[in-house]
């Protein structure tokens, strides 16, 4: 009878673990199942895209906003990112034209514009834009001499961007610019650019010196040039402006002296004229006689002193 009693509980036990089990095994199928069907529930940001694919195979691409996906058939095998990103292109060692070794890093600005050919059509598109940024800047700088590795930055992005947009078509990325960052030359090299350097710069010091005297120079010998022309001219000035002056007074005096002596006759062909002339003679005579005396001047004199009439009819009076 104990037996049969303990049995009884044995079975009652294992009756009780089995439904436990099998509670927890539904239990661990509905969490499964919910966890599948919360999954399959898609919310995509914006600038993001997810690449869909069903049982293996390609199926759609979603963009943003809500989507509701097959449980256990889709899933989600790509999330790809649409905004523009950069990427370090690592230093590394390039030799230009004239054998010189230099080492150049850059950034490239990549964007991917085709979700699919970024999932399916490269491994690693990030990685194969880095690699062959880096090929062909070694190239590019391989055309170049050392000086014009430092000038000619643009070529060489320009190259860079040509190549990998070719390359990006199959990729579905479109790479927006390259841009170095550094150019980085041996250290004798450096120090022989910055000697190079600093002789150019004072050649050009020296150059612009020299220029700057020669054009003192000139300045100088053009003031003096003009200031003698203006003193010439002005002296040139002052001559004529004499000479029209003395021919004025010259002119003056000889409308004078014509108008005195017009009047003088006048004065003589008027009755009694011949007379008063005479008298005016006789007088200014006089005085210049009675003067004599007070003067130390030589003075010829005629023999009769007294013959003043002899003296006018020499004059024709």
């Amino acid at each position: 009878m104990e037996e049969a009693i303990v049995n009884s509980n044995l079975i009652t036990d294992h009756i009780s673990y089995m439904d436990l089990f099998v509670l927890v095994v539904w239990a661990s199928i509905f969490v499964f199942l919910a966890f599948k069907f919360i999954q399959a529930i898609c919310l995509v940001p914006t600038k993001s895209a997810y690449v869909v694919e069903r049982l293996g195979k390609y199926r759609c691409t979603l963009e943003a906003g809500f989507h509701m996906l097959l449980p256990f058939i889709d899933r989600v095998a790509f999330v790809q990112d649409l905004k523009e990103e950069t990427i370090d292109v690592p230093p590394q060692e390039c030799f230009s034209r004239d054998e010189v070794n230099v080492e150049v890093d850059g950034v490239i600005y990549i964007q991917i514009v085709d979700s699919v050919k970024a999932s399916y059509g490269i491994t690693d598109y990030r990685f194969a834009a880095m690699q062959l940024a880096q090929t062909t800047t070694r190239s590019v700088i391989g055309t170049l001499d050392l000086d014009r590795t430092f000038e000619e930055r643009d070529i060489i992005s320009a190259k860079v961007v040509e190549v990998l947009d070719k390359a990006g078509e199959s990729w579905g990325i479109r790479v927006h610019r390259y841009e170095i960052k550094n150019i980085t030359p041996p250290l004798t090299v450096k120090n022989a650019m910055e000697l190079q350097v600093n002789a150019e710069r004072e050649r050009r010091a020296i150059l612009a010196k020299s220029l700057g005297d020669k054009a003192s120079r000139i300045n100088r010998s053009e003031g003096l040039m003009t200031e003698m022309i203006n003193i010439s001219e002005g002296e040139k000035q002052r001559q004529i402006n004499s000479a029209e002056g003395k021919a004025s007074e010259i002119l003056a005096i000889a409308q004078a002296t014509g108008d005195s002596i017009a009047k003088i006759a006048e004065a003589i062909s008027q009755p009694g004229g011949q007379k008063a002339l005479e008298m005016q003679l006789s007088e200014q005579y006089l005085q210049q006689m009675a003067g004599l005396n007070q003067t130390n001047r030589k003075v010829i004199l005629p023999a009769n002193l007294l013959d003043f009439s002899s003296w006018l009819k020499t004059l024709g009076l």
